[in-house]
């Protein structure tokens, strides 16, 4: 293969990829957001005494997760997001900022989601209807 050849092939390569980098750039609202483990927008954050239950919206699917007000010691945390008509998809457990993330297909359906971080919890009403 030839020098030209070689150049050819590099060239196509980097359109390539400054592609993709482009692509990634123009559309911030449907790449994963920082630090949160969920796809899609920040739709709502429903407060609570010890700490927030932050929502997310991607297409049909509605993701959501704890965070704690005040990090520290391990405690028990959780999560859950319910479409109306289905039931809920809850996740507990011990950490010390944020739980892991839960996704459910909503469709157009209304969610609510709960969260509860120590002995301070919420339950929203039905939301994104």
């Amino acid at each position: 293969m030839g020098s030209g050849a070689i150049r050819r092939r590099l060239a196509a390569g980097l359109a390539v990829l400054t592609a993709s980098v482009l692509m990634a750039l123009a559309a911030p609202g449907e790449a994963q957001a920082a630090g949160s483990g969920c796809a899609g927008r920040k739709v709502r954050t429903v407060p609570f005494s010890t700490g927030a239950v932050h929502v997310y919206k991607l297409g049909g699917e509605v993701c959501a997760f704890t965070v704690a007000k005040r990090p520290g010691p391990k405690r028990k945390m959780g999560v859950s997001v319910q479409a109306r008509g289905h039931r809920p998809v809850p996740y507990a457990g011990k950490h010390r900022r944020k739980t892991p993330s839960v996704t459910v297909y909503a469709g157009h359906r209304c969610v609510r989601v709960t969260g509860k971080v120590g002995g301070g919890s919420v339950t929203s009403d039905w939301i994104l209807c």
